[in-house]
């Protein structure tokens, strides 16, 4: 080989090595085996859950075929944004829960405007620019293992979680978890809503450092987690995969904190290069339909922790995490690197 294409390869594979893996976690194919048109789907939504929404879409929609990307929310957004900029075409459709990233992919000019009879009757705090929809309602909640923690120590608030943890010889020392916000779009989402919203955000921050509350990933790994004791109580996962799990698994408790309960939407934005747009708009208008809509329900993306079902908490005491640009403060990235900062402090 010659000396210049060696060092051409070498600069090449330098490169390499320091760009930024990004990996989706599953795919799966669904529909028809002989399709007349295709639809590319990259979600953060775990296949095992929105599957059969994609199939309940399918019926509808005979010669189509869908191919469903499960991805990590940082990653899909990394690609995502790198794809608009480049004007490469993608995904068809995005379904994400960091919805803060959402919002700066429309902010970017990355998405495809639509109008339908169906998207004019949301709420304005689920639709943003008729680019961005919220298409599901799920509650941050806490979850506890049902048959370690005592009924009258299950946590009703973050100030009742602040006196659990409070006793310098305290049980739940080690044993409580929480998303790790660097590693997870959602966790650093829940956060930071956290930050603005409560006075306890500060106080919850220096007791989690204290008494060595473990941040990981992801709701389902939490989750099950606190089922097999590893953790004895696990603070803002999502409500619905906690549902989830929890309708096989009576180990599996689950409270809407009643001093407010952060809502989330998962954002739905079709790329501005998508191939197949009118399929992606069909979905979209799919979901925010009746039928779509039960579908939703059936898979606890429409969380009936939020209905008059038992556990239900005061309409006053939810705080909906709305599409707007003000999602674009916990993107800025003095204000990012300051909170992961202040967070790293408290889990070292």
């Amino acid at each position: 080989m010659r000396l210049s294409n060696l060092l051409a390869l070498s600069v090449m594979l330098f490169g390499y090595m320091f760009m930024p893996v990004l990996a989706q976690e599953m795919t799966r194919q669904f529909g028809s085996v002989e399709p007349t048109r295709s639809l590319i789907i990259r979600s953060t939504t775990d296949i095992s859950v929105f599957g059969s929404v994609v199939e309940a879409f399918l019926d509808t929609q005979p010669g189509l075929a869908i191919t469903y990307e499960q991805w990590g929310s940082n990653d899909l957004f990394e690609l995502s944004l790198s794809e608009c900029r480049e004007d490469v075409p993608g995904a068809d459709l995005i379904i994400s829960s960091g919805v803060h990233q959402m919002v700066k992919l429309v902010n970017e000019a990355c998405a495809l405007t639509h109008r339908s009879v169906q998207t004019s009757g949301m709420q304005s705090v689920l639709r943003w620019r008729d680019q961005l929809w919220g298409i599901t309602r799920e509650p941050a909640v806490m979850v506890y293992n049902r048959a370690l923690v005592p009924s009258f120590e299950v946590p009703q608030s973050r100030f009742d979680l602040l006196d659990l943890l409070r006793p310098s010889l305290s049980r739940y020392a080690g044993r409580v978890a929480t998303y790790d916000i660097e590693r997870s779009g959602l966790g650093y989402l829940f956060a930071f809503s956290d930050s603005r919203e409560a006075t306890t955000f500060g106080a919850l921050l220096e007791s989690f450092g204290r008494t060595g509350v473990v941040a990981t990933c992801c709701s389902a790994e939490i989750i099950e987690g606190v089922a097999e004791g590893t953790y004895l109580i696990a603070y803002n996962v999502l409500g619905s995969y906690a549902r989830s799990l929890s309708r096989n698994d009576d180990r599996i408790g689950i409270v809407l904190p009643q001093d407010y309960t952060l809502v989330l939407s998962r954002a739905l934005m079709v790329p501005k290069q998508a191939r197949n747009s009118a399929d992606a708009t069909r979905f979209l208008d799919f979901l925010l339909s009746p039928l779509g809509q039960a579908e939703l329900r059936r898979v606890l993306l429409w969380s009936p922790l939020l209905d008059d079902e038992g556990e239900s908490v005061s309409e006053t005491s939810l705080r909906p995490i709305g599409l707007s640009p003000s999602l674009l403060v916990s993107l800025d990235k003095q204000k990012r690197e300051q909170f992961i900062k202040r967070w790293r402090s408290s889990f070292p």
